[in-house]
C-alpha cells in the first residue's frame, strides 16, 4: 500500500482538501508544513503524535518544514470555551527557542518562526492585503467561533483574527519555501481552508491540505495526560521513567491505536501484537512495545532500558542497585523528609509510614520495613548519611506498596 493508504490504516486521515491528495501524497516530493505555538517551553506527547507526520511523510520522499508560532503565539488561537491569557514577548521567546531545540533534534527538519514575517506587516497593511480577502460571515461559521459566539461567550478581535494570520503564514510559506500543503490536527481544519483560500486569491494557484484525527482516551478526553498532568517531552518535566508507567499503564482498548499513531511498527507487527493482546493481555506486549518504540524514539534506547531498570526495582523492592538518579526518578512525588541520623523508629513516623513509635517497632518486629530493599529487623537500627545510596537517598518501604524517601 502507498503511504496515504498507510496513513489512512493508521488512522491519521480525517478531512482532505481535495481528493487528488492521495495521488500527490503518494507520488512524494512535495513540501509541506506543520505548526504550533509555543504556549509552553516543551512539547507534550499530544504534539508528538501529530508531529510524527513530519518523519512519515519524510521518509515517504517529502519535505517538511515546522513552524512555531512567534507571532501567532503572541495571540493565541481561540479556544472553544474561554479566551487565552496572553503571554509575554519574553516568554514566547524562550519557549521558542526551547521548541526549536526540540524539533531539530527529534526530527532534523527546517524550523521557522512566524514572528518573522507576521511582525513586519503594519496595521493598514494587514487590513488592506489581507484582511480585504476574510468575509465576516466565512469566518463566522468556521466551528471554533461560531461555537464561542453560540455559547454567550462571545469573542475579541485580536482571537477573531487568529484565523488570517495563520491563513498569512500558509501564502507566506507557500511564497518564500515552496510550501503546497500544510498538515494539522482536525481542530484546525479551519484555519487550513483560510490559508488555502487566501492563497488562491492572492496568487491563482493551489495549495492542499489534511487534517488528522486527534488523539484520545477511551472517553473522549485529549490523550497525553496523567493524573492531571501533561506528559512532557522535556526529560527535566516528565522522566523516561514516567513515560514508561504512562505507556504501560495505558488503557488496554486504546494500545493498539496508540500503536498505530505514535510507533513506525510496520501494519504486520501491529496486528500480531493486537493478537497477542487478545489472547494473554495479562503480559502487556502491546503496552511494553508501546513504552519501548516511544520512549527509544524521544529519548533513546538507554533512557528506555534505564526506565525498564527502575520499575522491575520497584515492582521487586530490589531498590538497593539503583542510583541517585534512578531514586530521584522512580520516587518523584514520594512523601520525602530531610536527611539527619535517625533512629528507624523515628523515621517511620516522621514520613508518615507509621502513627506512632509503638506501631513502628511493631512493623520492624514483624519483619515489615525495609531500608534500600533490605528487611531491618532492629528497631534500635540508625538511619543515617553513610546508608544512604550514594549518600543522598534512603529508601524506606513498610509493606508490599508503601514507600518514603529520606533525602540528606
Amino acid at each position: 500500500m502507498g503511504i496515504f493508504e498507510e496513513l489512512e490504516w493508521r488512522g491519521l486521515v480525517k478531512d482532505v482538501s481535495d481528493p487528488s491528495i492521495r495521488e500527490k501524497i503518494n507520488k512524494g516530493g512535495m513540501k509541506f508544513y506543520i505548526g504550533t505555538d509555543p504556549t509552553g517551553d516543551s512539547l507534550h506527547i499530544g504534539h508528538f503524535s501529530s508531529f510524527l507526520i513530519c518523519k512519515r511523510l519524510k521518509d515517504a520522499g517529502h519535505f517538511p518544514v515546522i513552524l512555531v508560532g512567534g507571532g501567532t503565539g503572541l495571540i493565541g488561537d481561540p479556544k472553544p470555551n474561554a479566551e487565552r491569557p496572553m503571554i509575554t514577548y519574553e516568554t514566547v521567546e524562550h519557549n521558542y527557542n526551547c521548541l526549536k531545540a526540540q524539533l531539530e533534534k527529534m526530527f532534523g527538519v527546517e524550523v521557522v518562526n512566524n514572528y518573522d514575517w507576521l511582525s513586519k506587516i503594519n496595521f493598514i497593511d494587514f487590513l488592506r492585503d489581507y484582511g480585504k480577502y476574510f468575509n465576516v460571515n466565512y469566518m463566522l461559521q468556521k466551528d471554533i467561533i461560531a461555537r464561542r459566539i453560540n455559547s454567550g461567550e462571545g469573542i475579541t478581535y485580536t482571537e477573531f483574527s487568529y484565523m488570517i494570520m495563520q491563513a498569512t503564514d500558509f501564502l507566506y510559506l507557500h511564497e518564500h519555501n515552496g510550501v503546497d500543503m500544510q498538515v494539522a490536527g482536525q481542530d484546525q481544519w479551519g484555519n487550513i481552508t483560510a490559508g488555502i483560500e487566501l492563497t488562491r486569491k492572492k496568487t491563482g494557484e493551489e495549495v492542499y491540505g489534511f487534517t488528522m484525527p486527534l488523539l484520545t482516551k477511551s472517553d473522549g478526553t485529549k490523550f497525553g495526560k496523567t493524573n492531571g498532568k501533561a506528559i512532557w517531552l522535556d526529560a527535566n518535566k516528565t522522566s523516561p521513567y514516567e513515560m514508561y508507567q504512562f505507556f504501560i499503564n495505558s488503557e488496554d482498548e486504546k494500545v493498539i491505536d496508540y500503536l498505530k499513531f505514535l510507533t513506525f511498527l510496520s501494519k504486520e507487527e501491529i496486528e500480531e501484537l493486537e493478537k497477542k493482546n487478545q489472547e494473554h493481555p495479562e503480559l502487556r506486549e502491546a503496552h511494553k512495545a508501546l513504552a519501548h518504540e516511544v520512549i527509544k524514539f524521544i529519548h533513546g534506547e538507554d533512557a528506555y532500558n534505564e526506565a525498564v531498570k527502575i520499575s522491575d526495582a520497584l515492582f521487586s523492592g530490589d531498590v538497593k542497585n539503583l542510583t541517585a538518579k534512578e531514586i530521584e526518578m522512580g520516587f518523584n512525588g514520594l512523601p520525602t523528609i530531610d536527611g539527619e541520623e535517625m533512629g528507624i523508629l523515628t523515621a517511620l513516623t516522621k514520613t508518615g509510614l507509621a502513627k506512632s513509635n509503638s506501631e513502628a517497632r511493631n512493623f520492624v518486629k514483624s519483619n515489615a520495613v525495609l531500608v534500600n530493599g533490605e528487611k531491618v529487623s532492629d528497631d534500635h537500627f540508625t538511619l543515617n548519611k553513610d546508608v544512604a545510596i550514594e549518600g543522598k537517598y534512603i529508601v524506606l518501604r513498610r509493606g508490599k506498596k508503601l514507600y518514603a524517601l529520606i533525602k540528606f
